[in-house]
């Protein structure tokens, strides 16, 4: 595995931010923004790279050795009234604004971002397997909305949240054809193909 890129240029603080859930069909879409030491690593790679067992171990640890770490949610209900797009960049200003330490530069995974409070920011393609700092927040914002989804499927067992997190498998499309949408699906998303009808309960 390519070593990460450490997230300082120049002396300037980078954050690193990065979202999951933007593709599920059910529940928040979660980012991370994370400030971490020059030399710290620890295994750090892209999440989608790391198991459940790996990130569940690194999730701790990187809230513990950064300098600054915070998450930021945005509901099904916020996704439905101002698209996955807006939500996923709303996320990561909500994860920005509990950051302890202001940065001096951002550092964004993908190609789009809406600035945030002045502060410049750099968007970089797959930069979850680039920046170590982007590594990490990819890590918190998984781990994070996989444990989220793990307790909602207490409630809708039904839908397999356990195990699909929410994502469009054939598993959890065949179950919302079944039982029809819970309150925490995303309804401005094609749930099931049109030639279905959906219940809503």
């Amino acid at each position: 595995m390519q070593a990460l890129k450490s997230s300082f240029t120049l002396g300037l603080i980078e954050a690193g931010c990065d979202e999951a859930g933007r593709g599920c069909l059910a529940g928040p879409v979660v980012a991370a923004a994370v400030i971490l030491p020059e030399q710290w690593d620890s295994g750090l790679n892209d999440s989608k790279q790391l198991s459940e067992k790996q990130r569940e171990r690194l999730y701790p640890e990187i809230k513990s050795h950064a300098l600054a770490w915070g998450i930021g949610v945005v509901s099904h209900l916020e996704i439905d009234e101002i698209n996955i797009l807006n939500a996923s960049f709303l996320a990561m200003h909500r994860a920005i604004d509990q950051l302890k330490v202001r940065p001096d530069q951002l550092l964004i995974d993908g190609n789009r971002f809406n600035p945030y409070q002045g502060i410049p920011h750099q968007c970089v393609i797959k930069g979850d397997s680039i920046y170590k700092s982007i590594a990490a927040a990819s890590i918190l914002a998984k781990t994070f909305r996989d444990s989220y989804m793990k307790e909602l499927h207490l409630d809708h067992p039904e839908y397999s949240w356990n195990k699909n997190k929410g994502y469009p498998t054939s598993a959890h499309r065949e179950a919302i054809k079944e039982h029809g949408v819970s309150p925490h699906h995303r309804l401005s998303f094609q749930l099931l193909p049109k030639q279905f009808e959906l219940k809503f309960d």
